[in-house]
């Protein structure tokens, strides 16, 4: 089996953008890359490096390109990758995006490093624990502005919307065009993987890059 989600956005033809499963072939996968996906070692972080810029498996937690078939890669099992480009296509960009990162500013920073203004940028949300089994405690809630993210469930304890927290942040940046966030990684054991469910080291990866080429089909 070769499962692989191409984000449903309205990116321009010569973006493409595709996100792993637990059901991935590793080769099919490979075969649809114009060369190796430049990964990241994610510390749940904020930095974000310019692909252009070189250097090996840098520490950050989001990169940007606007080179040709340079791929940015982000792997996650519960946190939420974020996949992004510019309505001119000049620059693509991927974020890790977990509550640390989102605390802290990983989208805000990614959207900066584009380098466009906000209006122009189309994001897509990646599978992530979903809203209705992300129980966090009070320690978590207290980090964040948007409360309203947060629905109370045992003493201490809160549901946590990642999508909904995603989302007002991006718009503070100006990005209107926002897609995806229907997944939820725990719910869905056949198709993803998630750390908390299974406590492994299972990881999908989200993958965008700007093509030569005009298609719509990655």
């Amino acid at each position: 089996m070769n499962e692989l989600i191409h984000p449903d956005w309205p990116a321009p033809p010569n973006v493409r953008a595709v996100m792993t499963t637990r059901n991935t072939d590793p080769g099919g996968l490979s075969a649809l890359l114009p060369a190796e996906p430049a990964w990241l070692r994610q510390v749940h972080g904020t930095r974000v490096v310019r692909l252009e810029q070189g250097g090996s498996n840098p520490e950050a937690d989001a990169a940007v390109t606007g080179a040709k078939n340079r791929v940015c890669a982000i792997r996650a099992a519960d946190c939420m990758p974020v996949l992004l480009v510019d309505e001119g296509a000049t620059v693509v960009g991927a974020a890790h995006a977990g509550w640390r990162g989102l605390a802290s500013g990983v989208l805000e920073n990614t959207v900066a490093a584009m380098a466009v203004p906000g209006k122009d940028v189309i994001a897509w949300l990646g599978p992530a624990i979903g809203p209705k089994v992300y129980e966090v405690g009070d320690e978590v809630r207290a980090v964040f502005k948007e409360k309203d993210a947060f629905s109370p469930t045992r003493a201490g304890h809160w549901l946590l919307d990642l999508y909904a927290v995603a989302r007002q942040r991006l718009r503070s940046c100006g990005v209107e065009r926002i897609f995806g966030g229907g997944y939820c990684t725990y719910s869905e054991p056949e198709r993803f993987y998630s750390y908390r469910r299974d406590g492994t080291g299972g990881r999908m990866a989200a993958l965008i890059w700007l093509s030569e080429v005009e298609s719509r089909a990655p």
